[in-house]
């Protein structure tokens, strides 16, 4: 039963995070500038955890030398979303999505250069792989199918998500309560998009009721829910399996991108899209894989001795 609903669970948060382009990008056709859009999902987002943690009367008390490692992983989130909803204004929301769920790639090349946790032949055979299905992506023949530009601003997406998920894995924050974390980080992201915004042309007055709708929506189903429903689905099933259920994210911003906003989907991109889930389900499985292929070694090596 705890097993259903982990899978349960880990099914809704990659599909809550892949319905991002469903509440962005008419807000984009509305003339709304990233900045503020991301400005209105943080502090909504913000609010909407703070209610909840007041609700169910958590502390938000946290210690003074947590504060640095806070402010720093607000900016690698900020990173995140800003560079993906900028390459929505380069390529389709479904590609986007997809480019930047190579995040986990990222997380085992930041271990790998910064503490040198040593990568084996399956994490290679990855990354080779996710190179193949990104290149699928961008390129028609010989020829670009992707402006250059947005396939490394949506990758810089990834870098920086990957960058949060290994600061609070290496950091004391790793043991703070999940939705304390996320209200702290997202109060960060609230604030440097106003700044970021106020640098530009100011935050952008909400253009229609509709738009104050989406905006809603975008802060609390691929921001609050997503977020709340990932920590109970690593509860119930462990971080591996819920990383692989993760691989709804790019399959249901593709159906949005098709089926909602027209976007284009060739076969081509089907086979890249493959690779890219292919290489990142490798990379989580990557030590069950080497335990498996041992104790198959060990079981054959006598039987030959």
């Amino acid at each position: 039963m705890n097993s259903l609903k982990g899978i349960f669970y880990g099914i809704v948060t990659s599909v809550t995070f892949g319905l991002i382009p469903l509440f962005t990008l008419p807000l984009m056709q509305k003339g709304m500038e990233f900045d503020s859009i991301l400005f209105y999902r943080f502090l909504f987002a913000t609010l909407a955890l703070g209610g909840m943690m007041k609700l169910k009367k958590e502390s938000f008390r946290i210690e003074r030398r947590d504060i640095p490692m806070l402010i720093l992983l607000g900016f690698f989130y900020t990173g995140s979303a800003m560079f993906l909803f900028w390459g929505y204004n380069f390529m389709g929301a479904g590609v986007a999505t997809t480019l930047h769920f190579t995040y986990p790639i990222f997380v085992t090349l930041l271990m790998f250069l910064i503490f040198r946790e040593r990568a084996s032949w399956v994490t290679w055979l990855a990354i080779i792989l996710a190179i193949f299905g990104v290149s699928r992506l961008s390129l028609k023949g010989t020829e670009l199918s992707l402006d250059p530009v947005g396939v490394v601003i949506v990758l810089l997406s990834a870098v920086a998500y990957a960058s949060y998920i290994t600061a609070v894995n290496r950091s004391r924050v790793r043991d703070m309560n999940g939705r304390k974390l996320a209200f702290y980080v997202f109060i960060v992201s609230t604030v440097l998009f106003a700044i970021k915004a106020g640098t530009n042309q100011g935050i952008q007055a909400l253009p229609d009721a509709w738009s104050i709708v989406n905006l809603f929506l975008l802060a609390v189903v691929p921001t609050v829910i997503s977020n709340i429903t990932l920590v109970l689905a690593v509860h119930h099933i462990g971080g591996t399996l819920t990383s692989i259920l993760g691989a709804m994210e790019p399959v249901t911003a593709v159906c949005i991108g098709v089926l909602v906003f027209s976007e284009p989907f060739t076969a081509q991109e089907g086979i890249g899209i493959l690779c890219i889930i292919a290489a990142v389900t490798l990379i989580i499985l990557t030590r069950t894989i080497q335990k498996t292929l041992s104790s198959v070694v060990r079981k054959i090596r006598p039987r030959h001795a």
